[in-house]
């Protein structure tokens, strides 16, 4: 199972409305399967603000987190996601280490 499959699938517990899981890892420098993009769309995110929703993203992906480098993370609710409907585009890598 690839790391895009493992996140998705501990992710799918928070019973997304949305849920897309982008392997970003060709944009950075450090290898194969390091950088995701997650846009995440749930009625469990009501009431809470942007860090809460991290953290219950983090709190779910477990051990996970540190299976990988960096995960972006786009959370909404979904009346929020009815008004945006896409999440902003990735930046482009600013370097950082050269394995």
């Amino acid at each position: 199972m690839s790391m895009q499959q493992k996140i998705e699938q501990s992710l799918s517990v928070l019973e997304p409305r949305h849920l897309q899981v982008l392997d970003e890892s060709h944009m950075h420098s450090r290898g194969t399967e390091t950088h995701y993009k997650a846009v995440l769309v749930s009625e469990q995110f009501e009431g809470l603000n942007s860090v809460k929703r991290h953290q219950k993203v983090y709190a779910t992906l477990g051990d996970l987190m540190g299976q990988f480098h960096a995960l972006a993370l786009h959370t909404y609710t979904p009346q929020e996601w009815e008004k945006v409907g896409v999440a902003p585009a990735s930046p482009t890598c600013a370097g950082g280490s050269k394995h």
